[in-house]
């Protein structure tokens, strides 16, 4: 039996040194051969073929996230620190009693080598075997074995299980097997600094799966990152370096984001950049990760020069290790674009929209759920810089990559279609719009409860859509049903509640139903006087709204003070030079004008006037409409040199538009009698 073991410790030690010497035949041979010499005269308790049942299982009925997931970075191509135990293990026989715990080694590295050759399933059926011989009751501190090579050995198999199950999305099975992990490093009688050091790691890969789960318990991770690094701090030192201590940090900076605490994020992330450069150099994969990282960090709080400078750093790296087409750098481009579509630099933003797209086709294929992603970005700025036709044949193309890759019922595609549908309504295409909006809403339908506020969203579009086309009971109808939803979900007093409240007093309105109406509105304005306070511009929309019905049931007394609280809240929230502004003044204008204060309304209509030449790009129609306003005042004030020269003011700005003095709109007291005091207007009477 001694000499079976020092001939398996030779075959092992030939496997180790072949494998990290990058001959995978030779290490193949070498623990095959091992193997087949332990099992001569050792029988398991489990069949190879049971293991394979369990392991088959779990690839089966995998959901592998590495391809799926939204996070940015491959991760095999990046450290979380998920490879604690990723270098095959050595052994020294002591006594015959160790057969057990050699076999347990070289399963082991073969599982590791099964990982180099991208073998997963053979790698993880060689764990299971391994974790097999370990747990044998023979296998004993007590009977020759150390405790330190028990428990680091028990814990290698299990960290290498708990990857492979954490890197095919069984989440719940990962956590499970680390806990195990964590439970025997914790129960080690003698926790030497090599076994801290392990805890450390398993704490760490812990928090890993936890913030990857799909619904991310960012406190567990946290906690576990901390705990992990405070623990590996107390065996090396406060002021040592390490790449995982680096990678530590990077962790925790990634969940202080997710709570967006982007300060504290960033300091994380220096710290671990500067560790990583200091350690691994400038050109590193992981200084590449640190960089997106804290250039994320500053896109979210605003900084896009600072976020463009760590892009660009990233971008850099990214094309030296992993080359000019791989879907890190695609989604870098995407990443920089985004920014110029930000600082509305549209130019700069399509060419690197499309060049993340061209990218990512190149990496992953034509149709992908990012290139999808992309595309509707891409699609997004075209819409915004007005090009609708580009628009709209970006986003179709984006769907049907979406129809060819996502579930029928996925959200994205109802985006898609909303999107879509949007671009043929403001092309007045509402036949088309409707037909696409209900695409949606019944795709949301089949996989979302009836009363989802999603679902409320969707109406809502749709009921839009019948008021633009003037179907009003069918808008009402239908807004009262989006009511319905959201006061079931939010309760009565919500900011949704008082925008559909505001949409039905406006179609209520439409319909000269203007008491309902009126109560409509007035229970929007009471909700968002609630809850945004007084000054806020949703509250001033609601305000001209009241005013408007006040005005025309009549009620010039009331309305005016409505008018006036719009435009006290216009200019508090927006400036003094807004064009909504503008806009709420004419309107106070013309209810002094019709009740006959022709003083006050042409002051209102000069105040409007000099908002409108404020403006950096004059709206030469609505001036020339407020000249036109005020040279109907001085009409009816007889005033015929100041009627003349606002009329004139008005025609050249209408012009300026493409118009012409037929547009333009002359009132007055009656032109007969006036032009018997002012014969100079008789022929434009």
């Amino acid at each position: 039996m001694p000499n079976t073991c020092d001939a398996l410790a030779k075959l092992n030690e030939i496997g180790l040194n072949s494998m990290l010497a990058g001959d995978f035949s030779t290490a193949g041979q070498a623990l095959t051969q091992a193997l087949d010499r332990c099992s001569t005269f050792m029988l398991l308790s489990v069949s190879d073929l049971q293991l394979r049942i369990v392991a088959q299982t779990v690839f089966d009925e995998t959901n592998d996230t590495s391809t799926t997931s939204s996070y940015l970075f491959q991760r095999r191509d990046y450290d979380e620190g998920m490879s604690t135990f990723s270098q095959p293990m050595t052994f020294v026989p002591k006594s015959a009693l160790e057969v057990q715990y050699g076999m347990g080694c070289i399963l082991f590295n073969m599982g590791q080598l099964c990982l180099r050759l991208n073998e997963e399933y053979e790698a993880y059926v060689c764990f299971l075997r391994a974790l097999m011989v370990v747990n044998d009751s023979s296998l004993s501190c007590s009977k020759g074995l150390s405790d330190n090579d028990d428990v680091h050995l028990t814990m290698a198999i299990l960290h290498n299980i708990g990857h492979i199950l954490y890197r095919k999305g069984k989440y719940d099975d990962a956590i499970e097997t680390y806990t195990r992990a964590l439970a025997v490093g914790r129960r080690s009688c003698n926790c030497s600094t090599h076994c801290l050091l392990a805890i450390a790691g398993t704490l760490n890969c812990l928090g890993v799966v936890k913030f990857h789960l799909p619904t991310v318990d960012t406190q567990q991770a946290l906690n576990c990152y901390r705990e992990a690094l405070s623990l590996h701090l107390s065996v090396v030192g406060q002021d040592a370096e390490s790449t995982e201590i680096a990678t530590y940090l990077n962790n925790i900076g990634r969940v202080l984001y997710m709570e967006l605490d982007y300060d504290a994020a960033l300091e994380k992330y220096s710290l671990s950049l500067a560790i990583r450069r200091r350690l691994l150099g400038d050109d590193h994969l992981d200084v590449g990760a640190a960089t997106y990282n804290a250039g994320q960090t500053f896109h979210q709080k605003g900084d896009l020069v600072q976020a463009m400078k760590f892009y660009r750093e990233f971008l850099r790296i990214a094309k030296i290790k992993l080359g000019e087409t791989h879907r890190d750098v695609a989604v870098m481009y995407k990443c920089m674009a985004q920014i110029y579509h930000e600082k509305k630099d549209y130019s700069n933003a399509e060419a690197l929209y499309q060049k993340a797209i061209q990218v990512a086709r190149a990496a992953l294929g034509i149709c992908h759920p990012e290139v999808a992603t992309m595309l509707n970005k891409l699609g997004n700025l075209m819409y915004e810089k007005g090009d609708l036709e580009s628009a709209l044949k970006i986003y179709q193309e984006g769907l049907e990559v979406e129809r060819a890759v996502l579930d029928s019922n996925h959200p994205n595609i109802v985006v898609t279609l909303a999107n879509i549908g949007q671009i043929h309504k403001l092309q007045n295409n509402y036949k088309a719009a409707l037909a696409l909006y209900k695409q949606a809403i019944a795709i949301q339908k089949k996989s979302l409860p009836q009363d989802h506020p999603n679902i409320a969203s969707s109406l809502s579009s749709i009921a839009l859509l019948y008021y633009q086309t003037h179907n009003f009971s069918k808008a009402l109808e239908i807004y009262q049903e989006v009511l319905r939803i959201r006061r079931d979900t939010y309760g009565d007093d919500d900011l949704q509640v008082a925008s559909t409240l505001n949409s039905i007093g406006l179609v209520l309105f439409k319909m000269h139903i203007r008491d309902i109406s009126l109560q409509s509105f007035q229970e929007s304005l009471r909700i968002r006087h609630k809850l945004l306070g007084k000054n806020h511009h949703d509250c001033a929309v609601i305000l001209y709204n009241i005013a408007t019905i006040k005005l025309e049931t009549g009620d010039d007394e009331d309305a005016l003070p409505y008018y006036f609280e719009t435009l006290r809240v216009e200019q508090h929230c927006l400036g003094a030079y807004h064009p909504d502004v503008a806009l709420t003044m004419q309107q106070i204008a013309q209810v002094h004008q019709q009740r006959g204060e022709l003083q006050q309304a042409y002051d209102y209509f000069q105040k409007a006037l000099e908002v409108q030449q404020r403006a950096e790009i004059p709206d030469h129609l609505s001036i020339a409409r407020s000249f036109n306003f005020i040279g109907n005042i001085c009409l009816q004030w007889g005033k015929t040199a100041e009627l003349i020269e606002a009329l004139s003011q008005a025609t050249r700005h209408l012009k300026a538009v493409g118009k012409s003095e037929e547009d333009l709109t002359v009132s007055g007291f009656n032109f007969y009698g006036l032009s018997k005091i002012h014969p100079e207007c008789a022929a434009c009477a």
